[in-house]
């Protein structure tokens, strides 16, 4: 089975990963631009950040045989700084429109601040104005509260339900979503958001239609192979084989598709791997042999 990883922050992971991931059948992923774990002091580092996410880490992903994707937004953690949040809100429109974008986020509320909510707001007009999907992250504080409202927001805005993905979604939250027609992902992210065991039981009880499995990988304890491993388990524990496929794969498609940005032969059907290629001057390779394929799975290695 192939899956998709439609929320994993790959910047802060290293090549294994990408190996790894390509070896469980990970065919692509998308990377929310996100907080990087400090505060960010300059307009200018989140250039360079979206800047890496729509060229080097597009171009990492592709040299293991995944395909890469982004989304872009001004996250609700740094919002709260508004001079710095003014600045980045002007160079947004530079990249949403770059290749490989499929929404706007990942943006929504922390704590609940009205500069979050200033700055949501403004990042919802953009994505109507746009005509573009937007990536809700919810709260992880009085969540099922903030989960409500960001969908109430929404819908002020005039988004449908359709265009958008409320990600780290829980037992408290997920009938609310599903029941007003937004798509519902799922972080499986130790200790802190949703266990793989839980997930499972998510599946049973409310079924496949709009439920999105993903890891949300990042700097922190966490695991990139996150999406296959809870497959495994929903198989194990008699999961139908529909409802996994849909889960971890097929409606992370069905959404992003929407984008006009993402589409399925982009991996069944992609260029061959060849790791003697650069980027701006550079490789993925430190001293190793190259890894070139003759066809689209068949490794090689070059002398």
């Amino acid at each position: 089975m192939n899956y998709i990883d439609p929320h994993i922050h790959m910047s802060s992971r290293t090549t294994d990963d990408y190996q790894a991931m390509r070896d469980a059948g990970i065919v692509a992923v998308i990377e929310p631009a996100f907080w990087l774990g400090q505060p960010r002091t300059s307009v200018a580092s989140f250039q360079d950040y979206f800047s890496s996410l729509v060229g080097w880490e597009r171009f990492r992903a592709g040299q293991f045989g995944i395909r890469h994707y982004c989304t872009i937004g001004l996250n609700s953690k740094e919002a709260n700084n508004e001079p710095l949040a003014e600045a980045v809100m002007e160079l947004l429109p530079l990249y949403l429109g770059k290749e490989g974008v499929v929404a706007i986020g990942e943006i929504g509320y922390d704590d609940m601040t009205p500069a979050e909510d200033k700055y949501f707001r403004l990042q919802l007009e953009l994505a109507k104005e746009l005509d573009m999907l937007v990536l809700i992250h919810t709260p992880h504080r009085n969540k099922k509260a903030g989960t409500s409202y960001s969908m109430d927001v929404c819908l002020e805005h005039g988004l449908k339900p359709s265009q958008v993905i409320v990600d780290h979604n829980n037992e408290e939250t997920v009938q609310e979503v599903l029941d007003r027609g937004f798509w519902a992902a799922f972080t499986i992210y130790p200790h802190t958001k949703m266990g793989n065991a839980r997930m499972v039981e998510i599946v049973r009880q409310y079924g496949c239609e709009r439920i999105i499995v993903d890891s949300s990988a990042d700097w922190g304890i966490s695991d990139p192979l996150a999406v296959p491993k809870t497959a495994q388990l929903m198989k194990e524990r008699g999961i139908p084989e529909a409802h996994i496929r849909a889960v971890c794969y097929e409606n992370a498609l069905a959404a992003y598709s929407q984008s006009g940005q993402m589409n399925e032969q982009d991996w069944l059907n992609p260029q061959p791997v060849d790791q003697r290629q650069l980027f701006s001057g550079n490789s993925v390779l430190r001293g190793q042999k190259p890894l070139i394929e003759t066809s689209a799975r068949d490794y090689v290695l070059i002398e």
